[in-house]
């Protein structure tokens, strides 16, 4: 269900950012901006569907770590919905009940933004950036149409995997993850 944003003020702060409804597709806030994210397309849609099972199948069973998709995350001046977030096991946050909690004010550990056809790929290299100021590990940028990934690490320099043979680079505490680029992108045709 779409909803109505508020009209836009220029004093608007994080705080009463989050207290506006969720809308589909998700909005950010990224210091004192709100980015509409674009609706998912097919490509786009499908790896974000497809992916999680497969990391999760590596990492869940040993609770080294699970990924979410679209799952917000507040933290600085910054309340972003990545594609897809993978958290290490004891930085999930919890409730009282030791369930998942619902509200994640912290960065990913991993990022992973897929790009859609319309997406400015500037603004997603801007996002995965701030994650990994704020302590992110590594951050993915999967571009569908090139079929190609970037990988971000901080104080590192841009790896950019685009052979099918080629093997992805993943963090630090995944890895038994083995992922090329043909597995990667063989989840578009099955």
């Amino acid at each position: 269900m779409q909803t109505t944003a508020p009209p836009l003020t220029p004093s608007l702060t994080l705080a009463t950012f989050l207290t506006w409804p969720e809308t589909n597709p998700a909005r950010e806030f990224i210091a004192g901006q709100i980015i509409q994210k674009p609706m998912p397309q097919g490509k786009h849609s499908l790896l974000q569907t497809e992916l999680p099972p497969l990391v999760n199948a590596v990492l869940k069973p040993e609770k080294i770590a699970r990924m979410f998709a679209e799952l917000r995350c507040t933290f600085g001046d910054r309340s972003l919905v990545p594609d897809l977030s993978v958290f290490r096991w004891e930085n999930i946050p919890r409730d009282g009940n030791g369930e998942i909690a619902n509200t994640f004010a912290i960065p990913p550990d991993w990022v992973i933004e897929i790009l859609s056809p319309a997406q400015s790929r500037s603004k997603v290299i801007k996002k995965i950036l701030a994650c990994l100021d704020a302590g992110t590990e590594m951050g993915w940028l999967i571009d569908p149409a090139e079929r190609s990934v970037f990988v971000y690490q901080p104080n590192q320099q841009l790896q950019v995997f685009d052979e099918p043979e080629d093997r992805l680079s993943v963090p630090t505490f995944a890895p038994a993850l083995h992922l090329t680029i043909a597995a990667l992108f063989n989840l578009l045709s099955d």
